[in-house]
C-alpha cells in the first residue's frame, strides 16, 4: 500500500485523517499546492479501504476534450457514432467495485462539471448511444491545486457540484510546512536515484541540508524528487554538497546565506540525525570490515557475525566494490 513517508506533526495529522476516511465511503475532496501528493494520498485511502481488492482508476479532468467528456466517464454503445464498431466502457466502468480518482476538477468546464454533478445525483448514469441507465458503486474521490471556495465565489465552480464533492475534506501541507520531514524525503529520494541508477549509495552534506531547509520549495515534494536526482547524478564522490545543489538547481544560489544553527543547537531533528548517523556508521564500518578481511566477503561475514547474503545487500547498498580491498 503506498504511504505518505514523514514524521512532522502536519503529515501524521494527515495520514490520521487517511486512515479516518477510509472506513467512511463517500466522496472525498483533496486540496493542496502542486506536487504535494494528492494521487499518493487518493491512493493510500483506497488501499486502506473495503475497496483494496478493486481497482483505482485516476484521470486528469484537464485532459478531457468538452466533446469527449460523457464518453471517456460513460462509455458507448455500438453504433453510438461513425466509427463505434463495438461497445466502449467508461471510466466509471473501469472502477466498478473500486474508485474513480478526478485529479484537476477545478479544470471542468462548465458542461463537464453539469455531466459529473448529474452522475453525481444518483449514481446513474448512461452510454453514449442510449440503452439502460446503470448505476455506479465507484467512490468518487477529487482532487485540486486551487481552493474550491475562492473558485466558487468567483463563479468558475459549481456550488452544488462542490457540496457533492466535498463531503470528507482533506488540506495536505506544502513541503515548506514539514521541515522536520526534510531530510528524511531527501534520504528517501536519494536512495531511490541509486537504485533507479543503479549507483552507489550518497549521503547529504550539512551545507546542502542547510539549503533544502531554506528553500521555498514551489513544486513541493516532486520538486525534491526531482532536484534529488539531478544532485545525485552531479555528484562524483560519495557526499552530495551545496555545490552539487547548485548545479542541480541553479535557484538553490540564493539559499547560500541561510541562517546558521546557533551553539549547541541540534542540525536536524531526531529522526533524521539517527538516519544520517546510521547511514554514516553503515558505511565507515562496511570500509573497515572489508579492509580487515582483505576484500573477501565471506571472512568479513565471519568476522561481524551477519550472514553473507546480508552482508552482499548493504555493501552493494553503500556501493562499496571489494576488489579494491584486495592485496595486489
Amino acid at each position: 500500500m503506498p504511504v505518505m513517508l514523514g514524521q512532522s506533526k502536519a503529515i501524521q495529522a494527515v495520514r490520521a485523517q487517511l486512515q479516518r476516511y477510509a472506513g467512511c465511503d463517500v466522496q472525498v475532496l483533496i486540496e493542496g499546492e502542486t506536487g504535494t501528493g494528492k494521487e499518493l494520498a487518493a491512493r493510500e485511502i483506497h488501499y486502506a479501504s473495503a475497496r483494496r481488492d478493486h481497482p483505482f482508476v485516476p484521470v486528469n479532468c484537464g485532459a478531457i476534450p468538452d466533446s469527449l467528456i460523457e464518453n471517456e466517464l460513460f462509455g458507448h454503445g455500438r453504433g453510438a457514432f461513425t466509427d463505434a464498431r463495438a461497445a466502449q466502457p467508461g471510466l466509471v466502468d473501469h472502477a466498478r467495485g473500486g474508485t474513480l480518482f478526478l485529479d484537476e476538477v477545478d479544470a471542468l468546464s462548465d458542461k463537464g462539471q453539469v455531466t459529473l454533478l448529474r452522475f453525481l445525483q444518483d449514481n446513474e448514469y448512461r452510454p453514449v448511444g442510449g440503452g439502460a441507465a446503470r448505476v455506479s458503486d465507484a467512490r468518487i474521490i477529487a482532487a485540486t491545486n486551487a481552493c474550491l471556495d475562492r473558485q466558487v465565489a468567483a463563479g468558475r465552480f459549481r456550488r452544488d457540484l462542490h457540496y457533492r464533492l466535498n463531503a470528507l475534506h482533506l488540506q495536505l501541507p506544502p513541503l515548506r510546512e514539514r521541515g522536520e520531514d526534510m531530510a528524511l524525503l531527501a534520504a528517501h529520494f536519494v536512495d531511490a536515484a541509486a537504485a533507479r541508477l543503479r549507483g552507489p549509495v550518497r549521503l547529504w552534506g550539512e551545507d546542502a541540508l542547510r539549503a533544502l531547509l531554506a528553500y521555498a520549495w514551489p513544486g513541493n515534494v516532486r520538486e525534491l524528487e526531482n532536484v534529488v536526482l539531478r544532485a545525485y547524478m552531479a555528484t562524483e564522490g560519495t557526499v552530495i554538497g551545496f555545490a552539487e545543489l547548485v548545479t542541480a538547481e541553479p535557484a538553490f544560489a540564493g539559499t547560500e546565506m541561510a541562517p546558521r544553527r546557533r551553539a549547541n543547537e541540534p542540525e536536524l531533528g531526531f529522526s533524521a540525525a539517527k538516519l544520517h548517523a546510521i547511514r554514516q556508521f553503515e558505511r565507515e564500518y562496511l570500509t573497515q570490515l572489508m579492509q580487515q578481511a582483505c576484500g573477501n566477503i565471506s571472512a568479513a561475514a565471519r568476522l561481524s557475525g551477519t550472514e553473507r547474503r546480508q552482508l552482499g545487500k548493504l555493501l552493494l547498498k553503500h556501493g562499496i566494490v571489494t576488489k579494491q580491498f584486495r592485496p595486489h
